[in-house]
């Protein structure tokens, strides 16, 4: 019996999921400077674009757009190689939208330019985001 199936107690809370565990491990232990910086950014828009594309009754329109200018304001900050960079703000900018294949191209133009520098499951995680956004446009 697994811990995840052992029963709780009655006050017990539902346990809560995480997302993008590989994301945040890869930031977690990656050396400090351009590797973890590049987990962290990558992790940062995987969280926006999943919070506006998968919930999109969750946001506004205004707070969509007010986090996407965050994460872009954060981004130029960070040490992250030009193309990885650009490519992340032009994902956080289309959060902003409700233009679906727009968000796809701009994850899948992310996942192509970070592919040699993100860890196996890191870039599985991507590639399903991916994945339930495009799952999501044909419903």
């Amino acid at each position: 019996m697994s811990i995840a199936s052992a029963p709780r107690a009655p006050y017990g809370l539902e346990p809560t999921t995480f997302p993008f565990p590989a994301l945040a491990t890869m930031a977690g232990r990656a050396a400090l400077g351009g590797p973890r910086e590049l987990a962290l950014a990558c992790f940062l828009v995987a969280r926006i674009v999943g919070d506006t594309s998968l919930e999109p009754e969750a946001l506004t329109r205004e707070q969509r757009l007010g986090r996407a200018q965050s994460v872009k304001h954060w981004l130029g900050a960070a040490t992250i190689p030009p193309a990885a960079r650009n490519g992340l703000s032009k994902l956080a900018d289309s959060t902003a939208s409700d233009d679906r294949n727009a968000l796809k191209a701009a994850l899948e133009s992310v996942i192509a330019v970070t592919a040699n520098q993100l860890d196996p499951g890191a870039r599985l995680e991507l590639t399903r985001l991916a994945q339930a956004i495009a799952g999501q446009g044909s419903s």
